[in-house]
């Protein structure tokens, strides 16, 4: 496979992450020849850090409104020929125990290699090629497309570019898909960040660090758009699901707002505490994880003995933490 010659396939995948290997699985068993072309020395290295490291291969609750698509009716179409039901069979049918935790995340038991191996094995069936560790120099379509590498030259009779986004370019990521768009005279929405955590500035910074490996679960928002889930403090600011959510929705320079109670109202809590000569943190600490209450207090409400708090006192820090 090394030659000069052109190599013909009736079907050229330009990388080999999950995407890319569930198109090969599918477009093989329906007699396809089909050639997966990876920048890696191996396939899967994102699936292999997913979900800690044990891969939230599906959700069982995935519906159409759970993506963002300039056309709505592909993904309707999408998930209705392939449903989670269809991936949680063929995981089942290899072997690979699974656990569901919250709001339907599927996540394997041990590690996420298994998921890696499974679609290996399921391209063997399908006789798959490979072409690992191979830099795409360029890509022509003189009548059939033409994709050189750093191996030869390789040509289909189609082409699926599912080389990704530009997010962690240690695991390969580049901007290639995005030139062969652009190369094609194919229209693509504005390159911005999505499911990513937020970072901070030196100033603030010195907050989120004291809290690094805190997590709560909170309502976040931005506009009307609204996830709740739980937000992880790092050493740089926020991650967690639910800032990987609002992360894809958040129009940059505008606020959030973090409801840090959201299954109660606070203010009914310090109200009924009112006459207690506990201090704010303490009552606090009864509902959220201490440390995070402490370090919240020191910076936006310094805790009182709640009898030493007026109504209107308490409403405020009530409001605040609803409307972080």
């Amino acid at each position: 496979m090394g030659n000069r010659e052109a190599t013909g396939y009736d079907l050229i995948i330009l990388g080999g992450g999950a995407a890319g290997l569930m198109c090969a699985i599918e477009a093989g068993n329906r007699g396809r020849s089909v050639l997966v072309i990876e920048r890696n020395e191996r396939v899967g290295k994102k699936i292999l850090i997913s979900g800690g490291g044990r891969c939230n291969f599906t959700n069982v609750n995935a519906g159409p409104e759970n993506y963002f698509s300039s056309n709505p009716d592909f993904c309707r179409s999408a998930l209705a020929r392939y449903t989670p039901e269809h991936f949680i069979s063929m995981v089942e049918s290899h072997g690979i125990a699974y656990h569901e935790k919250k709001l339907g995340q599927l996540f394997c038991d041990v590690t996420s290699a298994s998921i890696v191996q499974m679609l290996l094995a399921e391209c063997a069936t399908a006789n798959v090629r490979f072409q690992l560790d191979s830099e795409v120099l360029a890509v022509a379509r003189p009548s059939e497309f033409d994709v050189t590498t750093n191996h030869g030259v390789f040509r289909s009779d189609a082409l699926v570019v599912a080389t990704g986004g530009l997010s962690i370019p240690s695991l390969g990521a580049s901007g290639l898909g995005y030139e062969i768009a652009e190369q094609f005279g194919l229209s693509r929405e504005a390159v911005r960040p999505g499911l990513v955590p937020l970072t901070f500035g030196p100033d603030e910074r010195t907050f989120f660090e004291s809290l690094s490996g805190a997590s709560i679960e909170v309502t976040v928002s931005s506009g009307s758009v609204a996830f709740t889930e739980n937000m992880l403090f790092t050493h740089r600011g926020l991650s967690g699901p639910a800032i990987l959510q609002i992360s894809s929705c958040w129009p940059a320079g505008t606020a959030l707002s973090v409801d840090l109670f959201p299954h109660e109202s606070i203010l009914d809590v310090l109200m009924a505490a009112r006459t207690r000569t506990q201090e704010l943190v303490t009552v606090l600490s009864e509902h959220a994880p201490r440390r995070f209450v402490q370090a919240w207090c020191a910076a936006f409400a310094p805790s009182l003995q709640m009898h030493r708090y007026s109504n209107a006192q308490l409403e405020r820090i009530a409001e605040r933490l609803h409307d972080w």
